[in-house]
């Protein structure tokens, strides 16, 4: 049998790069700012996608789909470090990605992207909620503000208002301010990335005096050290289950919006949401190996790249190799970034995150729907992220056995009939 001709064209291979170049810059701030949220070293984001992107364009069912460090997985990998430090995202990550492998070989994904679309949409709306609060501290320049509950973050923020400084927040402001205008008026340019650099430009023009990202090295890191103990049942495998479901949900559900975007006439195959695991669950085992945060689809880079003409699995490759050149030829400049700008990149993602058609659909919602939306969001902020998805999955459940329940009811057996 005759093997079929491989043919990429010149005009791929052009638009290849210029979706990967655009992916790239999108993918640095956001890649950083994510990271710092954790808790981890900055450069860890942009590790993730330098890592993982050779294993999902060679194994991932989807050639365009394009991951990183995402904010879904901040809750949880937030929770690990400010337990267990360093360490403890290693083991997080580590068990999701098991995890992951394992939806992939029972054939789970098929089941997986059929969570109930308010359950997704609350937990991105809380979120980006959580993007928000987190961030204020950092932009009004008070320090130690952030707590295990985002309530308590803000009260805390609240109670020292009279901490605030001026500079970090013109920063913050500026880099909100600037993200906004770039991304309504030229939404084909990477917003984020423009934003930092008017912050880094004001901060040199005005010697503003501010903490920054620090050195960054394109060494690779070393492997993270940990040690599991008995408590690691009860803390590490439920919140890595969770991180695992979310993540998985994420990644499906991108793929399909990226389908979508690409103008394919055909969805993905039951068996392709299988594989589409399995590649990103091998890939974090590689990431997670380093600390590195977990890698999920992002909407955001694939979606730039469709419309800067990748076209196949050459632009996630192309993404990671313009990443990396930019990080070891402006390793000195992206040092100086200011944390108060990267707190503005994340302010500002949170903000769309937050989804404020979803919340005037309320009153029209069913009313399962809505309470899911509701629960999940509030729960992601004022909890932990792990019980905001049981909870927002378990509405339905209640309803389910509610509707059997009545259903039930109303059907006499036939020897009750015959007796009256």
């Amino acid at each position: 049998m005759l093997l079929p001709k491989l043919r990429y064209s010149w005009s791929q291979l052009v638009g290849d790069v210029c979706g990967g170049f655009i992916a790239s810059l999108i993918a640095l701030p956001y890649g950083l700012a994510m990271a710092a949220l954790m808790g981890l070293p900055p450069v860890l984001g942009v590790f993730t996608s330098l890592l993982t992107a050779p294993v999902t364009a060679l194994l991932g069912r989807n050639p365009v789909l394009i991951g990183g460090t995402s904010s879904v997985t901040v809750p949880f990998i937030a929770e690990a470090v400010r337990q267990q430090g360093l360490g403890g995202a290693a083991k997080v990550s580590l068990v999701a990605a098991v995890i992951m492998m394992a939806f992939s070989l029972l054939k789970l994904g098929r089941w997986i992207s059929r969570v109930p679309h308010s359950v997704v949409t609350g937990f991105s709306c809380g979120i980006g909620g959580l993007m928000v609060i987190s961030q204020i501290g950092t932009i009004l320049g008070i320090k130690g503000t952030n707590r295990s509950s985002m309530v308590e973050t803000l009260m805390t923020v609240f109670s020292r208002l009279g901490e605030a400084r001026l500079q970090p927040l013109l920063l913050g402001v500026l880099v909100i301010a600037a993200c906004t205008v770039v991304a309504r008026r030229w939404p084909k340019l990477p917003a984020p990335l423009l934003g930092v650099a008017l912050a880094l430009c004001a901060k040199q023009i005005f010697s503003l005096h501010q903490p920054e990202v620090g050195a960054l090295s394109l060494d690779l890191p070393p492997f993270a050290g940990f040690a599991w103990s008995p408590q690691d049942v009860f803390t590490v495998l439920p919140t890595g289950f969770a991180l695992a479901f979310v993540s998985s949900v994420n990644i499906l559900l991108t793929s399909r919006v990226v389908e979508h975007f690409r103008g394919w006439r055909r969805s993905m195959k039951k068996a392709d949401a299988d594989g589409e695991l399995g590649a990103y669950g091998i890939s974090n085992v590689l990431a997670g190996m380093f600390g590195a945060p977990l890698n999920v689809g992002i909407p955001a880079r694939s979606l730039a790249s469709l419309r800067c003409g990748g076209n196949s699995r050459m632009s996630n490759l192309f993404h990671a190799a313009f990443l990396a050149l930019v990080v070891g030829v402006g390793a000195g400049v992206l040092a100086h970034i200011p944390l108060a700008a990267l707190a503005g990149v994340t302010a500002w993602m949170g903000f769309c995150l937050l989804d404020w058609s979803a919340w005037r659909r309320i009153p029209r919602m069913r009313k399962s729907d809505a309470s899911a939306f509701l629960l999940t969001a509030l729960l992601v902020l004022s909890v932990n992220a792990v019980i905001a998805v049981a909870a927002g999955c378990a509405v339905y459940g209640v309803e389910y056995l509610y509707r059997k329940s009545t259903s039930g009811a109303g059907q006499q057996p036939l020897s009750a009939q015959s007796s009256a």
